[in-house]
């Protein structure tokens, strides 16, 4: 897999599609991109990828979402720059089997992915979920004494990350400041950081199920992960554990998740995203006192568009220099 590109001969053509990550370019980010895309060249700022279709034919690089009719619109794109952390709209055929180059926000976005991931887990073990439904009444002695004798502390408990990329690793670097262990694994050979002093391999990934506390899965969404977590990996945990993903909701079998719950398999659940987006009312999961949600919204900030923009300057500079790109996504691989 390339990453990096032939030193252009002519002056870059480059369209920018506008999209929630990425929702304003100020004048001084259009004049950023215009500097770093150098002398002579075209910066076309459009509303949203529909917009930019009329402007596709002579686009060397696009920075936004490429959906497979803006891809065709664009015979001589060489480079895409996502704004999305998750890559799977990118997965078409038609992309895949290019020689167009994908980067993106790639470890870029964990750090408020994390933060919410906390926060959802905090919301259970210290029954602030509870206490924020109780209103008022939860100061009468029944639920007073019902929260506190069921809260509990993270200091010591265990969390297995299955998945140790960007959001693995904030996800690690925030337990370790709670005292709590940490394994990590990831089906490729990373390098450790953030207190995980050992990246374990897919064989961990029984044990690291069976023996955490909390279970993290920061996975992409592939064909191998779809539904991976379904009844029988639920059966694997403790029946304490709390399951927690704030990467993508596609990798939990609905199902599966509703029927762990339900039967006490697992103690509970924390999720940013669902199995079907967005998650219907009659769903079963709305009803668990012990599975709390927030509707895929962990992806805002506002440092993130400043930061990827910035990723993607300092890749149009590259791209003029011939040096390899900044997160740069396994087309094959699917991140």
């Amino acid at each position: 897999m390339s990453s990096q590109l032939p030193v252009p001969d002519e002056p870059l053509n480059v369209l920018v599609t506008k999209t929630l990550t990425l929702p304003e370019v100020s004048p001084e980010e259009e004049s950023m991109i215009r500097d770093a895309a150098g002398p002579g060249s075209t910066v076309t700022i459009v509303d949203s990828a529909k917009e930019g279709v009329e402007f596709a034919s002579n686009a060397d690089v696009i920075l936004g979402i490429t959906p497979k009719w803006l891809f065709e619109a664009a015979p001589n794109l060489l480079w895409v720059h996502a704004t999305a952390s998750g890559v799977d709209m990118f997965m078409y055929d038609e992309f895949v089997e290019s020689n167009v180059i994908l980067t993106g926000e790639k470890g870029l976005v964990g750090g408020h992915l994390a933060d919410t991931a906390f926060g959802l887990l905090l919301a259970l073990t210290r029954r602030i979920k509870t206490a924020i439904e109780l209103g008022s009444d939860g100061w009468t002695l029944e639920n007073r004494e019902m929260m506190r004798f069921s809260e509990i502390e993270l200091e010591g408990l265990t969390m297995g990350i299955v998945g140790f990329g960007g959001t693995g690793r904030h996800l690690a670097r925030r337990a370790i400041a709670f005292g709590m262990k940490v394994r990590a694994l990831d089906a490729f050979p990373v390098e450790p950081s953030d207190g995980v002093a050992i990246v374990e391999d897919m064989n961990s990934m029984s044990d690291i199920v069976e023996s955490s506390d909390v279970l993290a899965v920061g996975l992409p969404l592939t064909d191998d992960t779809r539904g991976m977590c379904d009844y029988e990996f639920f059966q694997q945990m403790k029946p304490t554990a709390i399951f927690l993903n704030v990467t993508r909701g596609e990798i939990i079998d609905g199902p599966g998740l509703e029927k762990a719950l339900a039967e006490g398999i697992i103690g509970g659940a924390a999720l940013d995203v669902a199995p079907v987006e967005p998650l219907p009312p009659e769903s079963p999961l709305w009803a668990f006192d012990n599975c709390v949600m927030t509707p895929h919204t962990a992806g805002a900030s506002q440092h993130r568009g400043r930061r990827n923009l910035e990723r993607f300057c300092r890749n149009l500079v590259a791209l003029r220099e011939g040096r390899p790109f900044e997160g740069v996504v396994d087309k094959k691989a699917g991140f």
